[in-house]
């Protein structure tokens, strides 16, 4: 027979809605109605959610910037004897959050951890999107940074499962233009304002994402549902048309090696080899190039 919930030092990771009230779990609301404490990531926005399903606890906020702190008082609350529930902003806890490190902090001094399933905007966007769902992968938010965030792309070039990314609506125009550049234009599927009324979801491939955000601008973070890599075999070698393809993206602002390494992505070429017809422009077929001249 199962034990009554909430039961004593068991922390319990609580799905809340991520859009629509209505997709709280009846277990959900019962386990935050009797729990002695609520970590949550901002105490106002979750006090507004409990208020507005009815519901009253004791929040303590736990993010990034206090969790090195928060982390030994949630576990001495646990070693107490004290029910303590951990939410998120929407959705489920410990994905692209503090919660993470919590729970392996619990896992680890043997405290028992329970998840009470609920909304997650990557199975929601990813079962919605129309992109295959037999295989995927999870990057949620890439680098902020320009260069960097091309890097884990072209990382990412390969990778022939469907790929779901998180990212911020001041940021997403910039993303877009970087997944064009380096990946192309793959099938695609931006979600928004999952659940609510005004539920979007923009494509269906990069192109049209991006023409469509640069007319509309983004308000709330969304989620992307990418196509994955297509097994394709590389093409016979064209100096003089992979030279002008570099040259168009070196003129994007991207350095040499960033170019090679997108250029490789899309093409199949190696990027050893694309690197080296930059620095010697006369260079003729792919086994002319020496083993050392690329980074």
């Amino acid at each position: 027979m199962q034990q009554p919930e909430p039961a004593a030092g068991v922390l319990y990771l609580v799905g809340t809605p991520i859009g629509n009230l209505d997709d709280l779990s009846p277990r959900a609301r019962r386990v935050l109605a009797g729990v002695q404490r609520i970590a949550c990531e901002d105490t106002r926005r979750s006090g507004l959610l409990l208020h507005a399903l009815g519901l009253r606890g004791r929040l303590v906020s736990f993010h990034q910037h206090n969790q090195t702190t928060r982390i030994p008082a949630l576990l001495a609350a646990l070693a107490a004897g004290e029910s303590v529930a951990l939410i998120s902003d929407a959705g489920l806890p410990g994905i692209s959050d503090p919660g993470e490190d919590l729970v392996a902090a619990a896992r680890a001094e043997g405290r028992e951890v329970i998840c009470v399933p609920g909304p997650c905007a990557v199975t929601t966007a990813l079962v919605s999107s129309g992109l295959p769902t037999g295989r995927f992968c999870f990057e949620g938010f890439l680098p902020p940074r320009p260069a960097a965030r091309r890097q884990r792309l072209a990382e990412l070039a390969q990778e022939p499962r469907t790929l779901v990314l998180f990212e911020a609506p001041h940021r997403l125009v910039g993303l877009l233009e970087d997944l064009e550049t380096v990946l192309g234009d793959r099938p695609l599927q931006v979600a928004r304002e999952l659940t609510k009324r005004h539920e979007q979801q923009v494509g269906p491939r990069v192109s049209a994402a991006l023409e469509h955000f640069r007319r509309q601008p983004p308000q709330g973070e969304c989620t992307l549902v990418l196509g994955g890599a297509a097994p394709t075999a590389a093409p016979a070698w064209d100096g003089e048309d992979l030279r002008q393809q570099l040259q168009a993206l070196l003129a994007e602002g991207l350095s040499r090696s960033e170019a090679a390494r997108a250029l490789a992505a899309r093409s199949g070429q190696s990027r050893r080899e694309l690197y080296a017809l930059l620095h010697h422009p006369d260079e003729g077929a792919p086994d002319e190039v020496g083993p050392d001249e690329a980074p």
